[in-house]
């Protein structure tokens, strides 16, 4: 929504009184609030938490916040409100446009927080950023800007429920962070869902059209005076094949042959469908069998949203322009001669940029302690790399002194392709890791019992067990290390639960300083919001200051083997790599068509260095086996896949969407977590 805001001049801790004059008329789906007036303090204004205990259920603690509205949240980051499209009156996207003003601006300081190998119940890692943050901004005065993940309706509804963090570490609005937001995901899934039409269609009617001259005729119909035009991405494709003509009268038959027959491999197709709901039963179905499709009957399935390609490339890209060719360069399948066929190809490349559009601009939140937040992607953490937008970082390290990230899973996985993937496309410079560990983890590493996402813990985690805790240490110190071999500067944050003992949350911080950390904080952020986190801010602070040598794992002009088993032995710690066939021959496809050169997107579990997911700790004398590779070119990655990797996840028994429902008396939303 464009509007003006007039404000009054102001001196530090005056008052601000900003009124909205009327608004132009806004975009569909966008309400119109006619007048707003805005009330803030000149620069940040911290919203004071009121602690309860015990502390009551997520949901309510959100519920009972107080909001700043959006404008003054953008206005005490200096952001400008014609670079802002509201969404209501507590989230608003940001404009590509202001990368522009701040181009000479310095760059803030870059912080990742990651995590050891995870139970099942995670360890923390958003509530640890957000309380973080909050701790920067709420308590020592910093400019800090969090940047996450949007969550799937996926585990929202499913077994794990939201992603807003927990406890008073949260972004607010928690409802409308965990489920449509500004519809960036919905956006996603209809892109990614016309692809896969276009793809069926294209197949279905070359196989009707076995005249070339008529398939191009279909193609580039003339008028009625015999003009032809070519559409902008047919442009492109031309372009691609070395046809330097822009009149399709002047295409030879066999030119234009090769421009109108795609000729893809039925087998050859590597595009499925996506929605983003746990649905199990779409894994695998059969398509094509209604009466018009007699003939074109064959197999695909369902991925869950966030796992298509084109999440990937919202998280990787770094404008409108890259990002058109980005979704132009994604391949859905391969051709009868082994050659890779695009979405440029097939014409929708265009249409989904205009899908994407408002999408690409990230989503600006609150936390609770009115810290501002970019809510920006949210790719799988598996066959995509699980890192929140370039583009949000971008535009936040030129707003903040520091900007706090964080990367989806353990460490092996998230924090390498935090480092080898996402810095190396944005450019950006990491100063510090964060690496969370909790008792509950290490415990489990050192051979606890199973620990299953709702039921109760065993004794073992909620008693003191000194000697338990011990045995998982090597856990925490594997990372640590690994994190240290990118030349950036670490610091343990002990994720303390109200049944961790005082001396094991210190078992953990000493520890962490012999293993090679710069610091190691206990933090109770959970429980006390930003001042439960003000040790580990201040922490955080002092590192950043400090050099640090940041370099990539692999270089990107190495074999594909090469960069497979450099990742394996120096990440994971394994002896060897096995290859399937399959892979194998991936391999020496994806060198043919010059797709070596692309960083690796490992897809493994998240529970194990290893790819036995019951092996916990830090283990040896184990092989990895790669079971495939696929090719994510549009998003600019190769996947290898490391044992059976889900994309569809399914509902357990007992769903959370059972506790999810609205009050009707209040219109509240009740349930999530």
């Amino acid at each position: 929504m464009a509007t003006k805001v007039k404000a009054t001049k102001t001196t530090k801790g005056k008052k601000v009184i900003a009124k909205k004059n009327t608004a132009k008329k806004a975009q569909t789906g966008k309400p119109v609030q006619k007048k707003v007036v805005l009330k803030a303090v000149a620069g940040f204004a911290p919203t004071k938490l009121k602690l309860r205990r015990p502390v009551p259920s997520d949901i309510e603690i959100a519920q009972e916040a107080k909001l700043k509205p959006i404008l003054q949240v953008a206005a005490e980051l200096g952001i400008r409100e014609n670079e802002l499209e509201l969404y209501g009156p507590y989230k608003a996207k940001v404009k590509l446009e202001i990368l522009e003003r701040l181009a000479k601006r310095p760059n803030g300081k870059y912080v990742d927080v990651t995590a050891i190998t995870p139970t099942p119940l995670g360890e923390g890692k958003t509530t640890t950023t957000v309380g973080l943050s909050q701790a920067l901004g709420a308590h020592l005065g910093k400019k800090v800007i969090t940047a996450i993940r949007q969550p799937s309706q996926g585990p929202t509804f499913g077994i794990k429920g939201g992603a807003a963090g927990g406890g008073y570490s949260q972004i607010i609005p928690m409802e409308d962070f965990n489920l449509h937001l500004t519809g960036d995901i919905h956006a996603i899934t209809a892109a990614h869902n016309l692809t896969s039409a276009a793809l069926d269609a294209r197949m279905m009617h070359e196989t009707l059209t076995p005249d070339d001259g008529k398939l191009f005729d279909a193609l580039c119909p003339p008028d009625k005076k015999g003009n032809r035009k070519f559409a902008p991405t047919m442009l492109r494709r031309l372009k691609r094949l070395g046809i330097n003509k822009t009149n399709p009268n002047d295409l030879t038959p066999e030119e234009r042959t090769r421009f109108a027959r795609l000729d893809i491999d039925p087998n050859g197709i590597s595009w499925r469908r996506v929605i983003d709901i746990n649905d199990r039963f779409l894994r695998e179905v059969q398509v094509g069998l209604g009466k018009d499709e007699a003939g074109f009957e064959h197999r695909s399935g369902y991925d869950i949203t966030v796992a298509s390609e084109i999440m990937a490339v919202l998280a990787l890209t770094t404008g409108l322009e890259d990002m058109r060719e980005r979704f132009g360069r994604m391949v859905v399948a391969t051709n009868k001669r082994g050659e890779a066929v695009t979405a440029e190809d097939l014409g929708v490349a265009g249409a989904i940029t205009v899908l994407m559009k408002d999408a690409i601009k990230p989503n600006l939140m609150q936390t609770l302690e009115g810290t501002p937040a970019f809510v920006h992607a949210g790719p799988f953490a598996n066959i995509a790399h699980g890192q929140s937008s370039i583009i949000a970082d971008k535009i936040a390290l030129k707003l903040a002194d520091y900007v706090v990230t964080e990367s989806g899973f353990g460490a092996d996985i998230g924090m390498e392709k935090f480092f080898d993937i996402k810095c190396r496309y944005s450019g950006l410079i990491p100063q510090v890791v964060v690496m969370v560990a909790t008792v509950r983890a290490l415990k489990m590493h050192g051979g606890g019992p199973k620990v299953v996402a709702g039921k109760p813990l065993a004794s073992e985690y909620t008693d003191e067990n000194l000697d338990l805790l011990r045995k998982g240490l090597p856990n925490l110190e594997r990372h640590v290390q690994n994190a240290l071999k990118y030349g950036v500067n670490v610091v343990v944050a002990v994720n303390s639960f109200a049944t961790d003992t005082p001396a094991e949350v210190e078992l953990i911080r000493k520890s962490a300083l012999e293993f090679g950390a710069m610091d190691a904080i206990v933090s109770t952020h959970w429980a006390d919001g930003g001042t439960g986190a003000l040790a580990l801010a201040k922490a955080v602070v002092k590192a950043a200051e400090q050099p640090s040598k940041f370099k990539f794992l692999y270089e990107l002009n190495r074999p594909i083997k090469e960069k497979i088993e450099t990742i394996c032995r120096e990440i994971y710690r394994a002896d060897g790599v096995d290859y399937s066939p399959e892979a194998e021959a991936k391999i020496e496809l994806y060198t043919k068509l010059g797709f070596d050169n692309l960083p690796l997107c490992m897809a493994k579990t998240h529970l194990s260095f290893s790819t036995d997911a019951a092996l916990k700790g830090a283990p040896a004398g184990f092989r990895v086996m790669i079971r495939d590779i696929r090719a994510s070119v549009g998003a600019g990655f190769l996947y290898p896949l490391l044992g059976e990797m889900r994309t569809m996840p399914g509902l357990p028994t007992r769903p959370v969407f059972y506790d999810v429902d609205l009050d009707l008396k209040t219109g509240k939303v009740v349930g999530l977590f």
